[in-house]
């Protein structure tokens, strides 16, 4: 079991798989934990079943409801015996989140991470501005480096003048 965060081909991993990914994230709720990218692998054993998470950071408060709810949604899906396993490395990015997380994101309003993270030793894109999730204005300015939460930094529309949450690229 590779931790790639890619659904397994075998049917009985992907039953695993598919029963962990249908737990929301704690703290946003229209994510699963499969569109915010932290379930990395899951597989059928022959006791029960193994999934792997990587939090988003490794101080992340949420972890332990997360891993509570993957076991109960994979023994709701009859695997008796189920371990969660957390890893930290590879470090969780943003770039690990698919495009459905991210179009769900934008519908709730928060702005998801825009371009990718940085590559250690390489080149560093530079963000220059945050489009609105509610009217596309990129007419936009960061009131905090954090937000509601770690991963979150809050912005204000200078079109709309609405405040809105954006989701860091990490």
């Amino acid at each position: 079991m590779t931790p790639d965060g890619i659904r397994p081909e075998d049917p009985a991993h992907a039953a695993v798989w598919d029963a962990a990914a249908q737990v929301a994230d704690p703290e946003i709720p229209v994510l699963s934990i499969a569109d915010l990218g932290i379930l990395r692998a899951a597989a059928a054993t022959e006791s029960g079943g193994v999934v792997v998470i990587t939090p988003t950071y490794s101080g992340c408060p949420a972890m332990e409801t997360i891993t509570t709810d993957v076991a109960a949604a994979v023994r709701a899906a009859g695997y008796e015996n189920v371990r969660v396993d957390t890893v930290l490395t590879p470090s969780w990015t943003t770039d690990w989140m698919s495009e459905e997380g991210k179009r769900k994101l934008r519908e709730y309003g928060i702005t998801p991470p825009s371009g990718n993270a940085p590559v250690r030793g390489g080149p560093v894109s530079v963000g220059l501005s945050v489009k609105c999730p509610r009217c596309d204005s990129l007419q936009t300015k960061e009131l905090a480096r954090f937000g509601s939460t770690a991963c979150k930094a809050l912005y204000q529309c200078r079109s709309c003048l609405e405040p809105f949450d954006y989701f860091k690229v990490l």
